[in-house]
C-alpha cells in the first residue's frame, strides 16, 4: 500500500506491520535490565503483565522490577497511542536511515534511504537480507537493525503528526494562500534535516549512496569489554 502524497493518513507506524519499538534500561538494586523489542500496540494490556512475569522469573530479577518494566512498557505504548487517529504527512518522502550499531562482538555502520510513503515495508525482513549480504553470522544482529529502523521510522512518523497539526493551523490563519500546502511540503523535510543532522537535502544523500559502502567489523574481547566500561560509566 503507498500512502497518497495528496493528503494525511491516519497516525501509524510507516511499515507492513504496527509495530512499536520498546526500550528498557532498568536499575535496582545493584542489577540492570536493558531490553529492546517490538509491541503490537493492538495487543491487550493484560500481554505487558505476562510479559513482564516471565522476564522477572527468566533472568531470576528480583520482584521490583516486575512493577518497573510493566510501567515502562505501558507508559511508551501510552505515548505512542496518544499519535492514534491523529493526522500525518507521508507524501513522497524519502528519508535517510543511519545504523551506527554494536551487538555483541559485531559492530556495523550504514546509511540508506527509505520511502516513508510505502506502507508494505518491512524493516525486519530488509535486517535479514542486509545481513546476509554483508555476511553477518550473529543472530543477534538483525533485530536489532530491524529495531533501529523502526525507531527511526517511529521519530518521522511523530514529526510527521507535527507537520500535518502545522499545516492545519496554516491554512485556518491564512486562508485563500497556498502556504499551508508549501509548508507541508518544506516543513518535514527541514524537519529531516534537523533530525539527522545532515546539511545537505535527501536529495544530495541519494547521491551519495553510490559511493558509500557498508561498514561490518568484529570486535575482540577487549575492545568489548572498554565499550562496555565507557558505556557503563555513561550510564551512571
Amino acid at each position: 500500500m503507498k500512502a497518497s502524497g495528496k493528503g494525511p493518513v491516519k497516525f501509524r507506524m510507516p511499515t507492513a506491520e504496527n509495530l512499536v519499538p520498546i526500550r528498557l534500561d532498568i536499575q535496582f538494586e545493584g542489577q540492570r535490565y536493558k531490553d529492546a523489542f517490538t509491541w503490537n500496540p493492538s495487543d491487550p494490556d493484560n500481554e505487558i503483565v505476562v510479559f513482564a512475569r516471565r522476564t522477572v522469573k527468566d533472568l531470576k530479577l528480583p520482584p521490583a522490577f516486575f512493577t518497573q518494566i510493566s510501567q515502562s512498557i505501558q507508559s511508551q505504548l501510552a505515548d505512542f497511542r496518544a499519535y492514534e487517529g491523529q493526522d500525518m504527512y507521508t507524501g513522497e518522502k524519502i528519508i535517510p536511515i543511519k545504523l551506527d550499531l554494536r551487538v555483541n562482538h559485531t559492530l556495523i555502520k550504514d546509511q540508506f534511504l527509505w520511502d516513508l510513503n510505502n506502507f508494505e515495508s518491512d524493516p525486519e525482513e530488509f535486517a535479514r537480507t542486509l545481513c546476509k549480504d554483508l555476511g553477518v553470522e550473529d543472530p543477534e544482529v538483525g533485530p536489532a537493525v530491524a529495531f533501529a529502523i523502526r525507531e527511526q521510522l517511529y521519530e518521522i512518523a511523530v514529526q510527521s503528526v507535527s507537520s500535518a497539526r502545522e499545516s492545519r493551523l496554516s491554512k485556518k490563519s491564512r486562508r485563500g494562500s497556498d502556504y499551508g500546502s508549501a509548508s507541508k511540503a518544506s516543513g518535514l523535510s527541514m524537519d529531516l534535516v534537523k533530525l539527522f543532522s545532515f546539511k545537505s537535502s535527501v536529495v544530495r544523500k541519494w547521491k551519495d549512496l553510490d559511493v558509500y559502502e557498508p561498514m561490518v567489523d568484529l570486535l575482540t574481547n577487549e575492545e568489548v569489554d572498554a565499550l562496555e566500561a565507557r558505556e557503563e560509566r555513561h550510564a551512571r
